[in-house]
C-alpha cells in the first residue's frame, strides 16, 4: 500500500498558528498591549520610564508616547497601537481610553468563544453595539460653542490633571483657551497655527503665551539692534547673496584688474539688494535662505534685524501673524508685501538666543511658549499642553462635550444593556459583552486610584438610577460626585472615536482564524514568538 506523501504549500521555515489557537493568541497580545497602558489612566495614573537602545530616558504617562516608544513586533499587537496613533491623530488625546477599551472588547469575546460563541456572531453584535453607542454618545453630549470660555478652560484641565504638568494646570489651560480662540478664523481651526516652543529654564508656570512667533533663531550680525519697536517686516524666500551657476562653469581671468571687477561688481549686485530693502521700509528681515556676509554688513549699518535659514513652516505662521507677504523677487519688492509687529527682539532663553516676533495686531498664528526646570519636565508639559489643545479645538469643532470621571460610561454602559434586552439569540450576549468593556474605564480608575472597584461602581450606579445624570468618581476624595459640577469635562470626539476605532480593530482582530508568519524579510511578517510579543520585557 502507497503512503501519502505530504505537501508543503509554505517555504521551509514559515509558522501558522491556526483557529482557536491563532485567536487566543491575537487575544493575548491584544490584552498585554491593554495591560501595558492600563496603569497610566486617569488623574493618579503613574508613568513609565522607557530607555530607548541609545541611553535617552523618556518619562511620560501618554498612551501613544509609550506604546511608539517599545518596539512591539506582534503583528495583532502593532493592530492596538494604531488605535493610539488613529486616536492621537483625530482628537489628540484619549489614547489610553482607546487602548484599554479595545482590550477589554477582545478579552470579554474571548469568553464568548469559549462558550463556543462563533466570531460572527460576536462582531456582529459588536458592530451594532458601536452604531448604538455612537447614537447614545450623541444623546447624552450637552454643546458648547467657543463663547464658552470656562467650560473650554475647564476641558483643558481635565485633560492636563495627572500629568507632568498638573502644578501650573491652570495657567496652562487658561493658555491654551486664549490660544484657541485666537488662532480661530470663520469658525475654523487649524492647530498648525499654535506654535508649541519648548525650552528648558525657568519653571512651568513661566510658560506665556505670545501674540507672534518665536524663532529659534539669533540676529545674523552682532551690530545689528537688538529689540526693534514697531517692525516693519519683510519675509524673504530667496537668498542674498550672489547665486551660483547651476552648471559647473570655468571663467579664464587674464588680468587681476579683471578679478577686481568680478569682486565689485558682486559687491555692487548684493549692495543694490540690500538698498532695495532699506528703500522699502523694513526694519527686520526675515530670510528663509542665506544671507552673505556683506549683505549682514549693510543690513547692520542700516539699523535693520536680521535672522536667516527659518523654517518655511515659521514662514507660514509670520505671514498669518504679521500680515506679511513672502516675496520671492527683491526687484519687485514693495511697502504692501512688508507686515507688522509690536516688538521684535532677541532674548536668551537658558543658553539659546531666540527672536521673538510679538505685540502683533489680531495674529492669526501664535506661539505657546512652554518652559521647564528640565528637559524631562518640558516634553511632558509639552505632552501636556498638546492634549489641552487638541480637546479644546475637537469639543469647538464638534460643539458637544460630555462629563468625565467614569460617568459617560456608566450611562453608555447601562442604555446598552437596555438595548441588549431588546436583542434576542446569542448576538444578545455580544452586545453585553460590549457593555461590560464600557465599564473598564470607571473601573481602572477606581483601581489606580487605590479604591474598592465593587464598591465605586455600584455606588455610581445607583446614583446613576437616583437620577445624577453625571455621577463619576472624584479621585482625590475617593466618593461619587457630580462630574460636570466638579469640572471634569471631555469633549464628545474623544469618546465617539475611541469606540470606532476599539470596536472596528477587535471585530478585524476577531475575525482571524489562521496567522501565517514567513521567515525572511521578504514581503512577510516578523516570525512570532509562540505566545507573546518582542520587544516588551517580561511579556512573552
Amino acid at each position: 500500500m502507497s503512503q501519502t506523501q505530504p505537501i508543503f504549500i509554505l517555504p521551509e521555515g514559515s509558522t501558522r498558528i491556526l483557529g482557536r489557537d491563532a485567536q487566543r493568541n491575537n487575544i493575548m497580545a491584544a490584552k498585554l498591549v491593554a495591560e501595558t497602558v492600563r496603569t497610566t489612566l486617569g488623574p493618579k495614573g503613574m508613568d513609565k520610564m522607557m530607555v530607548d537602545s541609545l541611553g535617552d530616558v523618556t518619562v511620560t504617562n501618554d498612551g501613544v508616547t509609550i506604546l511608539e516608544d517599545i518596539q512591539i513586533e506582534h503583528p495583532a499587537a502593532k493592530m492596538i497601537v494604531e488605535i493610539a496613533k488613529t486616536q492621537e491623530d483625530q482628537v489628540g488625546d484619549g489614547t489610553t481610553t482607546a487602548v484599554i477599551f479595545a482590550g477589554e472588547l477582545l478579552k470579554n469575546a474571548e469568553r464568548l468563544l469559549e462558550q463556543d460563541v462563533h466570531p460572527t456572531v460576536i462582531t456582529k453584535g459588536y458592530r451594532r453595539s458601536a452604531e448604538k453607542a455612537q447614537e447614545i454618545l450623541n444623546n447624552l453630549a450637552k454643546p458648547v460653542t467657543i463663547k464658552d470660555t470656562d467650560i473650554l478652560k475647564k476641558i483643558a484641565m481635565t485633560a492636563m490633571t495627572g500629568k507632568g504638568a498638573e502644578a501650573a494646570k491652570e495657567l496652562l489651560a487658561d493658555i491654551a483657551v486664549k490660544a484657541v480662540i485666537q488662532v480661530e478664523e470663520n469658525g475654523k481651526i487649524n492647530i498648525d497655527d499654535i506654535k508649541i516652543e519648548k525650552k528648558v529654564g525657568g519653571g512651568t508656570e513661566d510658560s506665556e503665551l505670545i501674540q507672534g512667533i518665536v524663532l529659534d533663531k539669533e540676529r545674523v550680525h552682532s551690530g545689528m539692534p537688538k529689540s526693534v519697536n514697531n517692525a516693519k517686516i519683510l519675509l524673504l524666500d530667496t537668498a542674498l547673496e550672489i547665486k551660483s551657476t547651476e552648471t559647473d562653469a570655468k571663467i579664464q581671468v587674464t588680468d587681476p584688474n579683471q578679478l577686481q571687477a568680478f569682486i565689485e561688481q558682486e559687491e555692487k549686485m548684493i549692495k543694490d539688494m540690500t538698498d532695495k530693502i532699506i528703500k522699502s521700509g523694513a526694519t527686520v528681515v526675515i530670510c528663509q535662505k542665506g544671507i552673505d556676509d556683506l549683505a549682514q554688513h549693510f543690513l547692520s549699518r542700516a539699523g535693520i534685524y536680521a535672522v536667516r535659514r527659518v523654517k518655511k513652516s515659521d514662514m507660514d505662521k509670520l505671514t498669518r501673524a504679521t500680515g506679511a507677504k513672502v516675496v520671492s523677487n527683491i526687484k519687485e519688492l514693495s511697502k504692501d508685501d512688508l507686515g507688522k509687529a509690536g516688538t521684535v527682539e532677541e532674548q536668551m532663553i537658558g543658553d539659546e538666543e531666540m527672536t521673538y516676533v510679538k505685540e502683533c495686531k489680531n495674529a492669526k498664528s501664535v506661539t505657546f511658549l512652554v518652559r521647564g526646570g528640565t528637559s524631562h519636565v518640558v516634553d511632558e508639559a509639552e505632552r501636556a499642553v498638546k492634549d489641552a489643545i487638541g480637546d479644546v479645538i475637537a469639543a469647538i469643532k464638534v460643539g458637544k462635550v460630555v462629563g468625565g470621571a467614569g460617568a459617560v460610561e456608566i450611562a453608555l454602559a447601562r442604555q446598552l444593556r437596555d438595548f441588549a434586552n431588546s436583542t434576542s439569540g446569542r448576538e444578545q450576549l455580544a452586545i453585553q459583552a460590549f457593555a461590560d468593556a464600557v465599564e473598564i474605564i470607571p473601573r481602572t480608575l477606581a483601581e489606580n486610584s487605590g479604591l474598592d472597584t465593587i464598591d465605586m461602581l455600584t455606588d455610581m450606579k445607583s446614583k446613576h438610577d437616583a437620577g445624577m445624570e453625571w455621577a463619576g468618581i472624584d479621585v482625590f476624595t475617593g466618593k461619587v460626585v457630580d462630574a460636570w459640577e466638579t469640572g471634569v469635562i471631555e469633549p464628545l470626539k474623544i469618546k465617539t472615536q475611541a469606540v470606532k476605532s476599539a470596536s472596528e480593530v477587535a471585530e478585524l482582530i476577531l475575525r482571524i482564524d489562521d496567522v501565517i508568519a514567513t521567515s525572511g524579510s521578504e514581503g512577510g511578517m516578523p516570525p512570532m514568538p509562540p505566545g507573546g510579543m518582542g520587544g516588551m520585557p517580561g511579556m512573552c
